[in-house]
């Protein structure tokens, strides 16, 4: 959910990994073996960090994402307990809007247990025409608890207290259940985090609870 007035750019996505059946029907992302892809992570920390998916460390999508994807902007954003690290998105099978991706897109998850943002703006494209909504930005900020977002494209100014760079984010704790990888793949966590000028370009987002005083919902030629 993004506040600025700039049009929401659509990034591709990089090449697609192999999709194999789940127990239980849906697809999940796979890479064979010895084949890894690298990704390009704007870590907030220090400008950017590459992860590398492993076999063993490529995650499920935690519901099957539309392939379109959405803009948040936030004048700040201040959070307790974060966490971030790769994962992979997956469309239902055949999706219209799959593209050259073929229906998977690689993100890098970003995980806080609470946060509070100001001036927030969310958009999505739908063909000419934006859905725009705005909320905190009349002196309450908006608030959530256990907020994931899945984006191919991260900016702002960010501030870290405690913060940890390459563990195995499998092991981390600090930004609750929501806060954890796969086993073997790279990571990074801090205690807090602070970023303004936010700008994220996302394929999903999930939270626990979250409250949007001031909420405006409007159609616009303009995103955030």
């Amino acid at each position: 959910m993004a506040m600025s007035e700039d049009a929401a750019a659509a990034a591709e996505s990089p090449g697609t990994p192999e999709t194999a059946a789940t127990p239980t029907g849906g697809r999940r992302g796979r890479v064979r073996l010895k084949r890894t892809a690298l990704m390009a992570v704007p870590a907030v920390a220090a400008g950017a960090v590459l992860m590398t998916l492993t076999a063993q460390g490529v995650l499920a999508a935690q519901f099957a994402i539309s392939g379109m994807p959405f803009t948040i902007t936030a004048d700040r954003l201040d959070g307790k307990g974060f966490a971030q690290f790769g994962g992979l998105d997956s469309m239902i099978p055949d999706s219209p809007n799959a593209g050259s991706t073929g229906g998977q897109v690689l993100v890098a998850v970003s995980a806080i247990k609470s946060a509070q943002l100001t001036n927030l703006c969310q958009s999505v494209d739908l063909g000419g025409i934006n859905l725009v909504i705005h909320a905190g930005d009349g002196g309450t900020p908006v608030t959530a608890t256990d907020l994931t977002t899945d984006s191919d494209l991260l900016s702002g100014d960010a501030e870290f207290t405690n913060i940890e760079i390459g563990g195995d984010a499998s092991t981390y704790t600090k930004a609750g259940p929501a806060g954890k990888g796969n086993p073997g793949v790279f990571g990074q966590q801090a205690d807090t985090v602070t970023l303004t000028h936010l700008k994220q370009h996302n394929y999903a987002s999930t939270a626990a609870g979250f409250k949007l005083p001031n909420l405006r919902l409007s159609f616009s030629s303009q995103g955030c």
